[in-house]
C-alpha cells in the first residue's frame, strides 16, 4: 500500500469511536487484505501525523493497536514494520516448510536437539510402542523470514527416522526420500500461557497465550509414525477451515 493510500484517511464525525482507534482500523484492515506486504515499513508516526494532520500521540497509539494485535512489529531504532503471518488451512496434511515455501515466506530451523532416545510414556501410546522402545527426537525452533514462529518437538520411531541428525530442513521432505512419509494426520489445537522457559524461546512476554497444537501422522498402513507438539505463537499464525452447511 502506497503512503498517499494512507493519507486519504479522514476521520468520520460520524463516528464516536476516537480518532486513533479509526486510523487503526483502517492500517489494520490494510494490513489484513495484503496492501502491505510482510516486513515492509509502516509510515513513521511523524508521517502519518503530518500526513493526516493529526497528533503526534494520535498516530502513536493507532500504531500501538496494530502492535498489540500482533500486525506490526517495532524494531528499536529502526522503524514499524508489518509482521509475517502464517494462516494454515486445516484440510491438508502438510508441513512447517511446505506450507511456508508455498505462501513465499524462507523456512529455517534454529536446532535445539536431534538424537536418538528412550521414548516417553506418552509416546510409547500415542506411537504404539512397546516399554523402553527408542524414538528419534528434534527439537527445534520454527523460523519465517529469520522470525521464530513456533517451538517444535517431534518424535518419531527410531526404525522410521534412525538418523535424525541427517533432517535439515523439512521433516517430510526426509521421510519421503524413505518412503515413511504420513499420509494422514490428527491434529488437536489448544491456547495455554507460556511459561518463562517457552516465553524466552519464543521471544514474547511471559504468560502470553500460544497455540499449543499436537499432531499425530499415519502412514498408508494405519502405522502411527510421527508425534509433534507445536507451541505456535498466536500473534503471528492463524489456523483457517472452510465450513459448508449440509443442504
Amino acid at each position: 500500500m502506497s503512503q498517499d493510500d494512507i493519507f486519504e484517511f479522514s476521520p468520520d464525525p460520524q463516528d464516536s469511536t476516537p480518532i486513533y482507534l479509526q486510523l487503526a482500523r483502517k492500517l489494520g484492515q490494510s494490513v489484513r487484505e495484503g496492501r502491505f506486504k510482510p516486513d515492509e515499513a509502516l509510515p513513521s508516526e511523524r508521517s502519518l501525523s503530518e500526513g493526516l494532520q493529526l497528533s503526534r500521540a494520535t498516530a502513536r497509539n493507532a500504531i500501538d493497536q496494530l502492535v498489540e494485535q500482533g500486525l506490526v512489529i517495532r524494531k528499536r531504532g529502526s522503524g514499524n514494520y508489518i509482521a509475517p503471518r502464517l494462516e494454515q488451512p486445516l484440510v491438508h496434511l502438510t508441513s512447517f516448510s511446505e506450507e511456508l515455501k508455498r505462501r513465499g515466506y524462507a523456512p529455517s530451523s534454529r536446532w535445539l536437539g536431534r538424537e536418538i532416545v528412550t521414548a516417553k510414556i506418552d509416546e510409547q501410546l500415542s506411537l504404539g510402542l512397546s516399554t523402553n522402545a527408542k524414538v528419534a527426537r528434534l527439537e527445534r525452533l520454527r523460523l519465517a523470514d529469520d522470525v521464530v514462529m513456533a517451538y517444535e518437538v517431534s518424535v518419531l520411531p527410531q526404525s522410521v527416522l534412525p538418523e535424525p541428525h541427517l533432517v535439515e530442513g523439512s521433516l517430510y521432505e526426509c521421510l519421503a526420500v524413505s518412503n515413511q512419509i504420513p499420509v494422514r494426520g490428527l491434529q488437536h489445537i489448544r491456547a495455554l500461557n507460556a511459561s518463562t522457559l517457552l516465553a524466552t524461546r519464543l521471544g514474547i512476554p511471559e504468560n502470553q497465550a500460544v497455540l499449543f497444537i499436537t499432531r499425530i501422522g499415519y502412514q498408508a498402513s494405519g502405522r502411527a509414525v510421527e508425534l509433534t507438539h507445536s507451541y505456535c505463537r498466536s500473534d503471528y499464525y492463524d489456523f483457517v477451515v472452510e465450513m459448508r452447511r449440509e443442504e
